[in-house]
């Protein structure tokens, strides 16, 4: 039997400081990201909050912006803070869901394309079923060697590389009539 837990991820204040934020995909983001945690919370799912913290910046504790972004009202489960770009590395998450019998995750949060993708990738590793509901993910466009990236094409190259391999790709609609 799956047991199953939300992972969110990065969902926080300190992004709206950075010179990138925008705020374009933030509706559809917002909407899809308290549909998702209120059909979990509905079905006693427990939703895992995770934060960025670096040693200075908006990331860092002393910025007062690693707090849940303003829309967010559920109360996590366990809440980890990270300081790499997946959410197991030195954070006690594995150690946690493991006691928990928790086998099965659901990732949704901030950076489709890297903190997101990174723990899909790292949860699959380690033997999770990984459910990625892009849809519950924002991101924003990168610049590299003069090409730049829009949020759909990031979006797409993310599900492109875990499909089939990492995780199952899946709407906040198909993702709560599977549980």
């Amino acid at each position: 039997m799956s047991r199953t837990a939300l992972i969110n991820i990065d969902t926080q204040q300190s992004f709206e400081h950075r010179d990138y934020w925008q705020t374009a995909d933030f509706p559809a983001f917002q909407a899809a990201m308290l549909k998702l945690i209120e059909g979990c919370q509905q079905r006693d799912i427990p939703v895992v909050d995770i934060f960025h913290v670096d040693i200075q910046g908006p990331f860092s504790l002393e910025s007062g912006f690693v707090n849940p972004m303003s829309f967010l009202r559920h109360q996590p489960e366990v809440m980890f803070q990270k300081h790499v770009h997946n959410a197991f590395t030195d954070t006690g998450l594995d150690v946690w869901l493991r006691r928990r019998d928790i086998n099965h995750l659901i990732i949704c949060g901030i950076r489709t394309e890297q903190c997101c993708e990174t723990t899909a990738r790292v949860a699959f590793d380690l033997g999770y079923q990984v459910t990625f509901v892009t849809e519950a993910t924002l991101t924003f466009p990168m610049t590299h060697k003069g090409i730049t990236l829009d949020t759909d094409t990031l979006r797409h190259r993310t599900e492109t590389v875990l499909a089939g391999r990492f995780a199952t790709i899946k709407t906040v609609a198909e993702t709560l009539e599977s549980l």
